[in-house]
């Protein structure tokens, strides 16, 4: 993958560098709605991205109110199916209900629905666009709680170098670089990372056992921004991103494997007809062993093999914007298809693995979608839009055989299934005085199981989960009303209000506990627990966000709270569940940052964040502690556009739990991390 990728090095080192004129900027993207004015929209600057201690763009995201992953652990350390994105509570299950989009196109594993956030750099991006609430828009069956829109720097007004590297405890390395050129009429830019370290031991202290070692990783990502004219009124635009990550979570043998790339070409015009074309493809494969270990922690014996889990998506949208009077109007069509199957080798008796199994599918969705913004009254902006999907389930498998045998043991085909799926969102806008807006809107949405949901078993520790093909969509209704302060252009404070309803929740539903044998898992020991995928009658958020953004001078104040209280509405197999909170559900989440600028160039800021316990289970039977941490970073300029930094992630070394096994074994967060960089701006 690097080999294909360094032509495109190549090609930008030769071509002439010149940095843009001042003032002139190269538009990528068509112009915001006038109706976004309705809806609850947070913007992350650039100078935020690569302002964070670890350097790591999910850690950033938790600046936005209510932002989650399903693990307390970042890219570094986490397992990379556990890192979906979610907002509000609407958790559950570590896959993404929320639509993450780099450059408009979707960035989601399509097997799994996890996010590559390791192959994401900040220092690449001009900002991060999140939208809480569900999406009617392009690719709307992933915009359940809402959509993470990352978009690239623009070449045109970067500095034609950017170059940094770090070392941190634990033998940590980070380089990373960005090279951004004028092309003619347009801009480009090259970009690449690489990331190691040593890790740390997950396993406290007082429970680990010969076997645990530190939980390592090793990454790279390398990838081209463009934009150029090529009419009046047009450009294209061409992105390419390849990567890979290794991680070993702790144990020798216990390890993941991603590799991945993703390229989109697009064609924007801004004449009088606005209008946008998309194509996209991803082609990704993850591989992932497990072992499990004895009761002393000494012995570690293989429990599962998926040496290959091989997916693509491929997609792409049309939309276009008619001129107007008096209102805007967007008209779109788009489709997406995701296909991807598992391979693996699990039972291990006796020094082999005794089956052999694999599982997969398509998904797909052609939709079409409308969307009107206008201004009837002064300082009053009403906006509606609708989509209409046809979705697709297909091709759909999950087989096993006896290894020695070849004697099948599970052979489940699915029948095919589709289903046209209307959703829509609308919402009102009142500026009541210049610095003081009110808003609320109403919104429904959906999100299609993913390939790993319908048809991949598996098991963590002593617990075995099985897959379920006959799962429906998750579907979401939701309304929200907040007010926006503005009382002076640097100056903004927020508080929405919230209530969802999502109806078919999939859930890790507890079923049995072993011992015992159960369809698709097999044996499952004493302690462990056997859990299926089902849909629950509903999962209920309703909550509060706040928000404020203060700057005064060198100054700068940002904040955010979430409270929500989320309950399980469940009947049948999962009663037990009726009533308690989603599994990995906070009540409470805030951030705080502080920072301050006493020169240019110069910067310190304090980070802290809260979250509060919650469950690790869907029985709530184990309980993760709260969490209160400290970051800090500094940055001093030395002289010929270098900035000397230093980090800290987790000041206060603070024991955070990111999971509780079976039998009580803690799985822990970052501790105490500090890096010393330097980085160059030319």
């Amino acid at each position: 993958m690097s080999r294909s990728l360094a032509p495109l090095f190549v090609a930008a080192l030769a071509a002439p560098a010149q940095a843009a004129e001042p003032g002139e900027i190269i538009v990528t993207a068509l112009p915001q709605p006038r109706g976004d004015a309705a809806y609850d929209i947070v913007t992350i600057p650039a100078e935020r991205l690569s302002g964070s201690a670890s350097g790591r763009i999910e850690d950033v995201l938790r600046d936005v109110a209510g932002f989650q992953q399903f693990r307390r652990t970042d890219s570094r350390t986490a397992n990379p199916t556990s890192q979906g994105a979610t907002l509000r509570a609407l958790g559950g299950n570590a896959s993404s209900r929320a639509l993450v989009l780099l450059d408009g196109a979707p960035v989601a594993d399509p097997f799994a629905g996890y996010i590559p956030w390791f192959a994401l750099a900040p220092e690449r991006l001009g900002a991060v666009r999140v939208t809480r609430g569900a999406g009617a828009g392009a690719f709307g069956t992933g915009a359940l709680a809402g959509t993470i829109e990352l978009l690239s720097a623009d070449p045109a007004g970067q500095p034609l170098v950017q170059a940094g590297i770090a070392a941190g405890s634990r033998n940590a390395v980070t380089a990373d670089g960005v090279l951004s050129a004028r092309l003619g009429q347009g801009s480009a830019a090259v970009f690449g990372r690489f990331d190691r370290g040593d890790g740390y031991v997950i396993i406290p202290a007082n429970q680990r056992g010969p076997a645990d070692i530190a939980a390592r990783y090793n990454q790279a990502s390398a990838g081209l921004h463009t934009a150029l004219t090529i009419a009046p009124d047009t450009q294209l635009l061409v992105n390419a991103l390849g990567f890979f990550d290794q991680r070993v979570r702790g144990i020798a043998g216990n390890a993941t494997d991603v590799r991945g790339a993703t390229a989109s070409i697009g064609l924007l015009g801004q004449g009088a007809w606005q209008w946008q074309a998309l194509a996209y493809g991803q082609v990704m494969t993850f591989a992932n062993s497990v072992v499990a270990l004895d009761a002393t922690r000494t012995v570690a014996t293989p429990s599962l093999d998926q040496y290959n889990t091989p997916a693509t998506g491929v997609g792409g949208k049309l939309e276009v914007r008619p001129p107007t009077r008096g209102f805007d109007l967007r008209l779109g069509v788009d489709a997406r298809r995701d296909s991807g199957r598992t391979e693996e080798r699990s039972r291990y008796i006796a020094g082999l693995y005794t089956r052999l199994r694999q599982g997969g599918g398509v998904n797909s969705v052609v939709g079409g979608y409308a969307e009107v913004s206008a201004t009837p009254l002064a300082g009053v902006t009403l906006t509606g839009g609708a989509r209409i999907d046809h979705w697709g389930i297909a091709g759909g498998f999950l087989t096993e055989i006896d290894a020695q045998t070849q004697a099948p043991t599970i052979t489940e085909r699915p029948a095919d299934r589709s289903h046209w799926e209307p959703t829509a969102r609308g919402g009102l806008a009142w500026d009541v005085n210049g610095a003081i807006k009110l808003r609320s809107a109403a919104y429904l949405g959906y999100r299609l199981p993913t390939l790993n949901e319908l048809y991949r078993p598996f098991r963590v520790g002593a617990d075995a989960t099985a897959s379920n093909s006959a799962l429906a969509p998750e579907r979401l209704k939701g309304i929200e009303a907040g007010i926006d302060y503005r009382p002076l252009s640097d100056v903004r404070l927020g508080l929405t209000a919230f209530w969802n309803r999502l109806d078919n929740a999939i859930g890790n539903v507890t079923l049995g506990v072993g011992p015992g044998t159960y369809p698709q898992v097999g044996f499952v020991a004493a302690g462990g627990t056997y859990r299926q995928r089902r849909n629950l009658d509903a999962i209920v958020a309703q909550g509060l966000e706040a928000e404020a953004h203060v700057g005064l001078g060198a100054v700068r104040l940002d904040a955010s709270w979430a409270y929500t209280r989320a309950r399980v509405r469940a009947s049948g197999l999962a009663a037990a569940l009726d009533g308690l909170a989603p599994a990995q559900t906070p009540t409470h989440q805030g951030s705080i940052t502080l920072g301050w600028m006493p020169y240019a160039g110069a910067r310190l800021a304090v980070t802290g964040r809260y979250v509060s316990g919650q469950a690790e289970d869907d029985l709530g039977q184990r309980r993760l502690g709260d969490a209160a941490t400290l970051d800090a970073i500094a940055e001093l300029p030395i002289g010929r556009g270098i900035t000397a930094t230093l980090a800290c992630e987790n000041l206060t070394d603070t024991a955070i739990d990111s999971g509780i096994s079976t039998n009580g074994i803690i799985d822990r967060g970052t501790p105490r991390t500090i890096t010393l960089g330097l980085r160059l701006r030319r």
